[in-house]
């Protein structure tokens, strides 16, 4: 892991932390939160990349855009040994999900975001961004995240690098039940209970680490039939 993504985990983990139960409740799709007022453009199709594995995708993300997605969550969100990153997580299958539901007016969002993206990288590098090996891909998304990335017009750079972040963390810390945090991997990461049936009262004056699983019931719901 770079010493940019070490410093982005750390910075996600924290927040998510700081944020207590909304980790766990509060981070999910609300399109009234959204701005849909700006314009959108078709999007643009670029040569064909490898799939991502690890993550289910196919409701919003065509392939292309879908490997984009998962290296650009997994070098905000890295994993290292023992913890979890943002393909264990299931981060792309909790975003292809709310782009096809509740965020679907962010559709034009992420399609010109991720074609200017696409053209940002040839341009820079010569290859796409999920072509890009992790330390280029650093090097993009701290462009992105200082404004310093040419040819972005809607959205700008740094509005794209926030908008990832913000669904980063969504994906990693939301109730599973929304298509992410995969066995509840983001909860367990920042020591979050999750859902629970009852805490008796010595686990409310407990100072230890509160290690119950949550219920089930929620990551049942979100892995769906079989």
């Amino acid at each position: 892991m770079t010493k940019q993504g070490a410093t982005r985990r750390t910075f996600l983990v924290r927040a998510a932390a700081g944020a207590g139960a909304v980790a766990g409740a509060g981070l999910v799709p609300d399109a009234d939160a959204q701005d849909a007022s700006k314009p959108g453009a078709p999007n643009a199709q670029a040569p064909t990349q490898p799939r991502p594995t690890g993550s289910q995708h196919g409701a919003f993300f065509n392939h292309d855009d879908a490997a984009t997605i998962a290296a650009f969550t997994e070098r905000l969100m890295p994993s290292a040994p023992g913890k979890p990153g943002a393909r264990e997580a299931g981060v792309l299958n909790y975003l292809d999900l709310a782009l096809a539901g509740a965020y679907a007016d962010l559709q034009d969002f992420y399609r010109r975001g991720l074609a200017q993206l696409d053209a940002y990288c040839r341009a820079t590098y010569h290859e796409p961004f999920a072509r890009l090996d992790a330390a280029r891909q650093d090097e993009v998304i701290a462009s992105l995240e200082n404004g310093r990335a040419t040819g972005f017009t809607w959205p700008d750079a740094q509005e794209l690098f926030n908008t990832l972040r913000t669904h980063t963390m969504e994906g990693m810390f939301a109730d599973p039940i929304y298509g992410g945090n995969r066995d509840f991997a983001g909860w367990r990461l920042v020591g979050f209970p999750g859902a629970q049936a009852v805490f008796t009262s010595a686990d409310m004056q407990r100072r230890q680490a509160f290690t119950r699983v949550p219920m089930v019931g929620l990551q049942v719901q979100a892995k769906g039939p079989s």
